[in-house]
């Protein structure tokens, strides 16, 4: 399986408009493209551990997962995920995106290749 994680900080002082536009593009995004398997968002919490200290503030995140590298190619092709993108890029003061081969531990730990 693959992940696809955004992490993300929108502009201060968006409008109600940019924001509903913001999440109107994720929620089509979510409907629109069936290659998503699973479709999981979140909102950031503190709790005062010392790794908060060194990590860049990015209170928000989203993760779509995919069967299969095709599937997340196509959903990199399809139209919702290119206004969601440009959405992004438009509206985000900061926004990271990173895309992972995920599975369940115990059994998914020999695939880390950690050496």
């Amino acid at each position: 399986m693959i992940a696809h994680v955004v992490l993300f900080k929108p502009k201060t002082g968006l409008s109600d408009g940019e924001r509903a536009q913001l999440l109107d593009a994720l929620r089509e995004a979510g409907r629109q493209i069936p290659q998503i398997r699973r479709f999981i968002v979140g909102s950031r919490i503190r709790n005062g551990s010392p790794y908060e200290a060194g990590a860049r503030d990015f209170p928000y995140f989203a993760q779509f997962e995919f069967d299969s590298a095709a599937d997340l190619a196509a959903y990199r092709a399809h139209p919702a995920h290119e206004r969601l993108a440009l959405g992004f890029y438009e509206l985000s003061a900061a926004a990271e995106a990173y895309d992972y081969e995920i599975g369940h531990a115990p059994d998914a730990l020999s695939r880390l290749g950690i050496q």
